[in-house]
């Protein structure tokens, strides 16, 4: 793994939802973006994503491609009914399926394919962060 050291603290004080299915996934994604100096909230499942964005309203909610019983596009899709201004980013290994990249676009989510490094993950949550909110009528 990459020094954290040599990369730039943030200028970001919002958070960022972890929904990750897989633990192992979920608590290194999570000890990347703690150590660049991101406020981290992280889970695998969907009800307590809501009670998250209840507590706190996430700029950023990272997504695997499947999470309890669902699609991560859907939990995505149902979780910013609860906070529409979020920025969703979803990560996945396989995006030979067109239907979800459309999808996708409809719904203004990102998709960042795996795998990636630590370094990729938090140049694209820079990238992402700074973008206009969703549904904010700027492009």
């Amino acid at each position: 793994m990459q020094d954290q050291s040599a990369i730039a603290k943030p200028s970001f004080d919002g958070a960022i939802l972890l929904l990750i299915s897989e633990p192992v996934v979920r608590l290194v994604m999570r000890e990347v973006l703690d150590r660049a100096g991101y406020f981290v909230m992280a889970t695998g499942d969907v009800g307590t994503a809501v009670d998250r964005i209840n507590e706190s309203k996430p700029d950023l909610l990272i997504v695997s491609p499947y999470v309890d019983s669902i699609t991560g596009y859907a939990a995505a899709k149902y979780l910013r009914t609860h906070c529409p201004g979020m920025h969703v980013l979803m990560v996945a290994g396989l995006l030979a399926d067109d239907r979800l990249q459309n999808r996708a676009e409809l719904e203004r989510f990102d998709i960042f394919p795996e795998p990636f490094t630590a370094s990729q993950l938090l140049k694209k949550v820079a990238e992402i962060i700074r973008a206009p909110l969703p549904g904010s009528g700027t492009l």
